[in-house]
């Protein structure tokens, strides 16, 4: 026993030296068992994360509109070699934004946005050779659709009879309120946005499907329904109801894209309050159900020293909200180099540096549920008419860590 004493009082008083050597050993031993007690979590690899860029309407109008088949399909191959050229691997095409299509189809008119005039095809299959190009180049298409728009002013004159939308003008299935749009709480509106979303699932091999952030247009597009609603469910509140409407469209959609082997998503408002004050989109019901969606891609379209909503605390938001499906947070590479009005005092902050995108692409791959970013838009990358005093020193910077 006097041995033992002895030797613990030499260990750690006895020789300086065995005292440092003790201190490193016990550092060393609790950063590996504090590291051991994470839990452990799938990383995506660099190389395998999802790169996604939007393709909007505006990029399909400037680029393919009045243009015949070989012109439309050389500027689509062009496009997608961008994409891929810069390193991402994943294209959000909006394939319908006005109640319309850029594909052939039996529901919805072909799209002014490709041929100039609703209706009227431009005289290829828009939607096929993206999905053509994609494929040869290993690139994955999602079909981005906007569920409830019909117009975005309240001009229904330009409404083809081919449009679903026609019949039901001055009926409550269309509303006409600072836009036209279906009206969510509409049994016949759900059957359409449906039934469109079956038919491109099951007539194009696409990678996914996904929705933006658009729900409710406004507060009073359903109160007829929530009246007769009312009248038997009375404890029900119009909140209530209304997040319902959005949740039972969102189901089937999802139920309809799995049937087809096809991956569905939503792309919402990236501020989480405004999806429960205003748009009834329930993400964090979405978010950790099955059921709903199999991915999010929340729009956090802010920068580090917003004061209303600063980027790492939005993502934190995030994180806390998406137990069950992948996020892929959506960056505002339109921002760069531009006045951010809605961030106060941090509204010079895509002015004065050139790293945001990087360093927020950086942030987004600790989440638990990552599987990889994407950036709105294609234009403010790709066309030099949008560029920015910063625009090249921030892809130069984020290209850093795509490798």
């Amino acid at each position: 026993m006097t041995n033992c004493f002895f030797f613990i009082w030499y260990f750690f008083y006895g020789d300086v030296m065995k005292i440092k050597v003790f201190i490193m050993l016990f550092f060393f031993l609790s950063i590996f068992f504090v590291f051991r007690s994470f839990d452990k979590k799938e990383v995506v690899a660099v190389d395998k994360e999802k790169r996604g860029i939007f393709v909007s309407y505006i990029e399909i109008s400037k680029y393919l509109k009045g243009k015949d088949a070989q012109e439309g399909k050389e500027e689509i191959r062009r496009m997608v070699s961008n994409i891929d050229e810069l390193g991402f691997t994943m294209i959000l095409l909006q394939v319908r934004s006005f109640s319309d299509a850029i594909y052939p189809s039996d529901i919805f008119p072909w799209s002014a946005t490709v041929s100039g005039e609703e209706g009227v095809s431009p005289g290829y299959d828009v939607l096929k050779s993206f999905l053509d190009v994609c494929r040869e180049e290993n690139i994955e298409l999602y079909a981005w659709i906007n569920p409830y728009r019909i117009r975005g002013d309240e001009d229904s004159s330009d409404i083809s009879q081919d449009n679903p939308a026609y019949s039901y003008l001055n009926t409550s299935v269309v509303d006409i309120n600072n836009g036209i749009f279906y009206n969510p709480a509409s049994k016949e509106a759900r059957d359409i946005i449906v039934d469109g979303v079956k038919e491109l699932v099951q007539n194009y091999s696409l990678d996914g499907v996904i929705f933006d952030d658009y729900f409710y247009p406004n507060d009073t597009i359903d109160l007829e329904e929530y009246d007769a609603y009312y009248k038997m469910h009375s404890n029900v509140s119009i909140d209530e109801f209304r997040f319902n409407q959005v949740n039972e469209l969102v189901q089937e959609v999802c139920q309809v894209c799995h049937e087809n082997h096809t991956l569905f998503g939503i792309s919402p408002d990236g501020n989480i309050e405004n999806n429960y004050q205003k748009h009834y989109a329930d993400v964090k019901k979405w978010g950790s159900s099955s059921g709903f969606v199999d991915f999010l891609m929340p729009q956090i379209y802010y920068g580090f020293y917003n004061e209303t909503k600063a980027f790492v605390s939005v993502l934190n938001d995030w994180e806390g909200l998406a137990s069950k499906v992948e996020l892929l947070p959506v960056l505002a590479f339109y921002k760069v180099g531009a006045v951010d009005n809605f961030a106060k005092s941090g509204s010079t902050e895509w002015l004065e540096n050139d790293d945001i995108i990087m360093r927020e692409v950086l942030l987004t791959r600790n989440l638990k549920q990552y599987q990889g970013f994407s950036l709105f838009r294609y234009d403010y990358l790709f066309n030099p008419e949008l560029y920015t005093s910063t625009t090249m020193a921030e892809v130069k910077n984020m290209k850093k860590i795509l490798k």
